[in-house]
């Protein structure tokens, strides 16, 4: 008994020194971080107008490189929209005119070096990231690189290809969808601040063009270098002088920003897009400079708006409306134009107006309520936190500086901006909100399923329909006229061969072994397919490596299916599987009194004559048949490839024809694109359901 009252003295004597050793928050002593202290920027100039930017960096033995360009996408005419981004991606990929691009790739790699290149709209760029023993030797390859870039044909027909494959790509997201036709709202389609490039303008693009406009770009009036990295000032000040005296001085470009012609107004527009459940919505109006002398307080009513999690949109729309997925909003101050006033949200079909509307309610309560000084303080002190991270290095210091420059920016702009933001009350929060937002005048995009989202958008006002589709190029295939009457008579006997019952009545269904071409190689897809051409439904069941895909068009709706889940089907995807539908022979066989046909005489094809007949409807098909069974033996048509952004040729040859319940059809066919096999289908059976 002894024992156990002496431990339990101890311990309680132990307890009472724990709590005697504990402190509060504000007492406990920390050790002082490391200070970080904004290095000094050496700057000097070459009479050819380079300006140089140099910051020392010892902490690696590395050398990293910045050319700033005073170019960009402003400075090219609509009909070549898309000039800018080719060049600066040809630049690097097709070397020099000394070195090739492979070669160049395998130089840079041999030393895990980096050289790049790009221009964007309203600038360009090229980096060089070496080691520092690497440095004198690729300086002058570096250097070779602005001056003199081949520019080879192949190189550019790749990027345009590239180019092509994204604009295809384009509709496949709201997200994208929205921003893009929002920005054409506020800009105007024309505008190059909202232009995009097009399958036309790519290909109104000449080499001509790029080695022009690189020509006019990289010269010593338009480049700013700047340079950081394991070296002493004073000795990369005469290698870079040495290096860069050869680069001609040309003439500075001046940037033309055009004018917006801007009229507040209120509109309500929608893209339809069927195969999606939730809505992305965009929403405001044309926004400002970043000289406005109100610029710090539009920050700080731009954090209390929208600041992630603890920005108002966020915590009332979000997390405890729960009407949106993600929320955002800004007031944009441009440097060479007008920003855009903005708020967005992605939310479910049937929430949709709500949505709006609480953001709405959120934009109009900074114009008509004092923010709280609470609200205020701690917004500020997020704000001021995060811009610690503006300065966190001597490469962000190097490049803020640079940014400031180019932009005709004070250098203490941010200092300023600091203490512009301490000084910001929550009167100049509401003065601003009721000075430069207009929830009264916007414009208002949705993109979203119109059949789930219904007529919510009528509260609004009337409803623009925003058409999205994609331009392709025309087509220079020549058109003749051919024998109305006699294509009539062929289009019919094809069509008793393909139904010698002269009756069809239920479902085609058939089983076949398709082996399609992709870049990894063949692959072979059991199918399964159910076709009902009167009632236009269509149904695909594929066996592929990752599991069973069901594909079906019912009542005009695609929807795919994989693994239990459904979705609806891209439009793009869903426009071919009907392109298909209504090219099927026995489509044409039932269709063939409503079919536009003309009869252009016999044509040799594959060293045997056939009957050329063509169908001018919504889908143009020349039909070659046999002369003797009238049956198609060879299928062609023009058809737009997306992914070259241009027409090919698709040839389809039938052969082995079987007949089974009323109905013909070729056991073996092989597509052809462009004389290159496709795809090749063998039938197993097939019958009338």
């Amino acid at each position: 008994m002894k024992k156990l009252i002496i431990i339990k003295t101890l311990l309680f004597l132990l307890l009472v020194q724990l709590a005697s050793a504990q402190k509060s928050w504000d007492e406990i002593e920390y050790p002082p971080l490391n200070s970080f202290e904004k290095p000094d920027v050496e700057m000097f100039e070459l009479d050819n107008g380079i300006k140089f930017y140099l910051v020392e960096d010892d902490e690696l033995p590395l050398i990293n490189l910045r050319v700033l360009v005073r170019t960009g996408g402003v400075l090219v005419p609509n009909e070549k929209a898309g000039l800018n981004s080719i060049a600066g991606t040809v630049m690097r990929t097709g070397g020099t005119t000394s070195i090739s691009g492979d070669d160049l790739n395998e130089l840079l790699e041999d030393r895990a070096a980096r050289m790049e290149t790009s221009i964007g709209l309203t600038s360009g760029s090229a980096t060089m990231n070496v080691l520092k023993d690497d440095f004198d030797e690729l300086l002058p390859v570096f250097i070779d690189l602005l001056k003199n870039p081949e520019f080879p044909e192949n190189r550019i027909d790749l990027a345009k290809t590239q180019e092509k494959s994204s604009i295809s790509r384009r509709n496949d997201e709201t997200m994208p969808i929205g921003i893009r036709e929002f920005r054409k709202l506020i800009y105007g389609s024309d505008s190059p601040y909202a232009r995009i490039t097009e399958y036309e303008t790519i290909d109104n693009i000449t080499r001509d063009d790029l080695v022009e406009f690189h020509e006019k770009s990289f010269v010593g009036q338009n480049m700013m270098i700047g340079v950081i990295g394991d070296f002493t000032t004073e000795e990369m000040k005469q290698k870079l002088s040495d290096a860069f005296e050869s680069v001609p001085a040309g003439e500075k470009l001046e940037l033309d920003f055009p004018e917006i012609d801007y009229e507040y107004e209120s509109t309500i527009n929608f893209v339809d897009k069927r195969d999606v459940n939730q809505s992305f919505v965009m929403m405001g109006h044309i926004g400002g400079m970043r000289e406005n002398p109100d610029y710090a307080a539009i920050q700080v009513m731009n954090r209390v708006l929208s600041d992630g999690f603890s920005g108002r949109l966020m915590r009332i729309v979000r997390s405890q409306m729960g009407l949106a997925y993600s929320v955002f909003g800004e007031y944009g101050s441009g440097n060479f134009f007008p920003g855009m006033f903005y708020t967005g949200v992605m939310t479910s079909s049937e929430t949709t107006a709500e949505a709006i509307n609480a953001i709405l309610e959120q934009v109009k309560r900074l114009q008509d309520e004092l923010v709280s000084e609470e609200e205020m303080n701690d917004t500020k002190d997020r704000f001021l936190n995060s811009l610690v991270f503006e300065y966190d290095s001597r490469a962000s210091v190097l490049n803020e500086r640079m940014s400031f420059d180019y932009a005709g920016l004070d250098p203490d702009s941010f200092d300023r901006l600091v203490e512009e933001i301490q000084a910001v009350a929550v009167e100049d929060i509401q003065e601003v909100a009721q000075k430069y937002l207009r929830p009264d005048a916007l414009h208002i995009l949705v993109v979203g399923n119109g059949e789930e989202i219904g007529d919510q958008l009528e509260q609004f006002g009337e409803v623009n329909e925003v058409d999205i589709t994609i331009p392709e190029p025309g087509d220079d295939e020549e058109v003749v006229a051919g024998d109305a009457e006699a294509g009539k008579e062929w289009l019919g006997k094809m069509a008793d061969a393909v139904l010698p019952g002269g009756v069809f009545d239920g479902d085609l269904v058939f089983e076949a072994d398709n082996t399609v071409q992709t870049p990894q190689g063949e692959m072979v897809l059991s199918i399964k397919q159910t076709v009902n051409f009167d009632e236009e439904k269509l149904i695909s069941e594929i066996s592929m490596p990752m599991g069973q895909v069901t594909l079906q068009v019912i009542d005009g709706e695609g929807t795919m299916s994989m693994g239990g889940n459904d979705m609806p089907m891209p439009p793009a995807e869903k426009e071919q599987v009907m392109a298909e539908f209504y090219r099927n022979h026995v489509y044409l066989a039932l269709n063939r009194e409503t079919l536009d046909v003309a009869y252009h005489g016999m044509a040799e094809m594959d060293g045997a004559e056939y009957v050329h007949i063509r169908i001018e409807n919504d889908l143009t098909l020349n039909l070659y048949l046999d002369p003797e069974t009238s049956l198609p033996a060879i299928t062609t048509y023009r058809q737009f490839d997306p992914q070259q952004g241009q027409r090919i040729t698709v040839k389809t040859v039938s052969e082995d024809w079987r007949e089974s319940d009323g109905v013909m059809m070729p056991y073996q066919t092989t597509v052809y694109s462009d004389d290159s096999q496709a795809a090749k289908t063998e039938v197993k059976s097939h019958s009338v359901e």
